[in-house]
């Protein structure tokens, strides 16, 4: 057991949807009223979709008083380590300190390259990311004499004039999974900052990833503790505990103090744009986790502390928020994967909900695609399914690693939370037909602060997950697909195909926001929506299944993009 003994730290991870900004600054600014300590925000700036992450932090440091920042992580290929390192130290200092430098190799090439970055090996990648802590660090030491100098294969700076200097010693947080970047991150990072939804065997993953962060600190003379480990987490609220992080407040703590003195992960920072989950985190999760570990690190046991309390859900009071938290909307962050069908969780067939499965390398994909749904809602039919390309088969007695079962498991969790949520705007909306939700209902299912009406509570479910989908099938069509078509010729067709299918479920897409506006302005035309909500449910329905069947074994053998398996 490892606890490195550092502060614990709570945040957000919040989708920074440039459809949306006003929605995105009253997200960050809900996580600073309800005590989490770090907003964060991932940064693709080749996606049209998303606010500039930069410009979006700026912008949040004068529109916030105590809240920390960090993008979640910048996307190194595509920022300049000098300019950057100045960006970072200007803000820190106009924000009073409140800035942390969250940093990645990048991944998606295509778009980099696309977007006039260089097109790096993943070896590569890491010597760059060495290059640039070392020109970052040598820029804020600010009170040494001379240039920076550091004549790399990557980056050459050749006496670039130092400073500024940060406000505070602004750690520096590597996103890594792969053993040599493990290292590297021992060897001259602040922090380590992975996402559970990579890691294949789940948290038992994080006992030998950082060991290799250990290594390379220990090999460096550095004490290992000096390394932060934080940890992007996904899941959802709900009264019985269905698996990790899919359960009440008070299992989530119990699980979160787990890894905090077993692996000793001590910052936490929650994926999701749900305010009640933002709430429930800030406000029930995080006092109890802090609580347990306090009194862990003191030789005490707290009350509630996992050797003192009942299954997952018990001793909840009514009417508290763990009891409240299993209403409509709370489902929380996309990709958490977790609280569907085996059929549709991306499991091996045969595993029970919650289950962690951990697959070795196996001959054969031990990942179920979801079937195509054999009730329609609409009599609508938007193209003739009978004429889809299909892919061609796998190679016979094909080895799956553990990454790889992952990896094509991972597009089938991002589909089964688009399914969820679709699921809650359908019963929302029969609720609301039938005048079931109330005011003050809907008020506790989606934002207790900001929404007033049934309609609004409704046209917020329904723009967040419009935006939701255009977010992910942006995302293939400017980065995944071009990785599969030169990895495969013969998925072509398919993925030409795909592509076809997601301009038609963008214009349905923007047929639900025309009802929802037709019926902001006369409440009595809930029926335009619920027909455009259908045409909706069915088309996107049959397009995830046809997407799964034909993608999630080439993205098992190929992964997301180049070098990821």
């Amino acid at each position: 057991m490892t606890d490195y003994g550092h502060e614990l730290l709570f945040g957000g991870f919040l989708t920074p949807d440039a459809r949306q900004p006003a929605q995105v600054v009253a997200r960050a600014r809900l996580c600073e009223q309800v005590g989490l300590d770090l907003v964060t925000f991932q940064d693709h700036p080749y996606q049209p979709g998303f606010l500039d992450t930069w410009t979006l932090m700026s912008y949040l440091a004068a529109a916030t008083s105590r809240i920390r920042l960090a993008g979640n992580v910048l996307n190194l290929p595509l920022r300049q380590p000098v300019v950057l390192a100045r960006s970072v130290a200007s803000l820190d200092l106009l924000s009073g300190g409140r800035v942390e430098l969250g940093l990645g190799t990048g991944a998606f090439w295509d778009a980099i390259e696309a977007n006039g970055g260089r097109r790096l090996a993943p070896g590569q990648s890491v010597d760059a990311l060495d290059e640039a802590i070392r020109i970052i660090r040598e820029v804020w030491a600010a009170d040494r004499r001379g240039g920076v100098r550091v004549d790399g294969e990557h980056y050459r700076v050749l006496g670039a004039k130092r400073g500024p200097a940060p406000a505070h010693p602004v750690g520096i947080w590597v996103g890594a999974y792969k053993p040599r970047l493990l290292r590297l991150v021992g060897r001259t990072a602040d922090g380590w900052l992975p996402s559970l939804s990579y890691l294949p065997k789940g948290p038992a993953e994080l006992a030998d990833l950082n060991a290799l962060v250990d290594e390379g600190a220990s090999a460096a003379g550095r004490d290992p503790a000096e390394v932060r480990r934080l940890l992007n987490v996904s899941g959802r609220f709900t009264r019985a505990g269905a698996g990790f992080l899919d359960g009440p407040p008070q299992q989530w703590a119990r699980e979160l103090t787990d890894l905090v003195l077993t692996h000793g992960t001590s910052g936490f920072i929650l994926g999701t744009d749900d305010p009640t989950s933002i709430q429930l985190f800030a406000q029930e999760v995080a006092p109890a986790v802090r609580e347990l570990v306090a009194a862990e690190r003191a030789g005490s046991t707290a009350p509630g502390s996992a050797g003192s309390s009942g299954p997952a859900g018990e001793g909840a009071p009514a009417g508290s928020a763990e009891d409240a938290s299993a209403g409509p909307g709370s489902v929380t962050s996309a990709g958490s994967g977790e609280g569907g069908s085996a059929a549709g969780s991306g499991r091996p067939a045969g595993a029970q909900p919650g289950e962690v499965v951990r697959a070795g390398g196996v001959a054969g994909l031990a990942v179920t695609p979801t079937p195509a749904p054999q009730v329609r809602h609409s009599d609508h039919r938007l193209w003739d399914e009978s004429t889809r390309p299909v892919a061609p088969p796998a190679p016979p007695g094909h080895v799956y690693s553990p990454q790889a079962q992952a990896a094509g498991g991972h597009l089938v969790d991002v589909h089964d939370h688009l399914r969820r949520e679709l699921s809650e705007i359908r019963d929302l909306l029969d609720q609301v037909r039938r005048g079931v939700v109330s005011a003050g209902d809907a008020r506790g299912v989606l934002n207790r602060m900001t929404m007033r009406q049934n309609n609004w509570t409704l046209g917020a479910y329904c723009a967040a997950y419009c935006t939701l989908v255009t977010q992910h099938h942006g995302l293939e069509d400017d980065a995944i697909f071009p990785h599969l078509r030169r990895a495969d010729p013969g998925l072509v067709p398919v993925i030409d195909r795909l592509a076809q299918e997601h301009v038609v479920i963008h214009d349905v897409v923007e047929g639900v926001d025309r009802a929802l506006v037709a019926l902001i302005e006369d409440p009595g035309r809930l029926t335009e929506l619920q027909r455009a909500v259908d045409v909706l449910t069915d088309t996107l329905l049959s397009h995830l299944s046809y997407e799964e069947q034909n993608l999630v074994e080439p993205l098992a053998r190929y992964g997301f993009y180049p070098g990821q398996l």
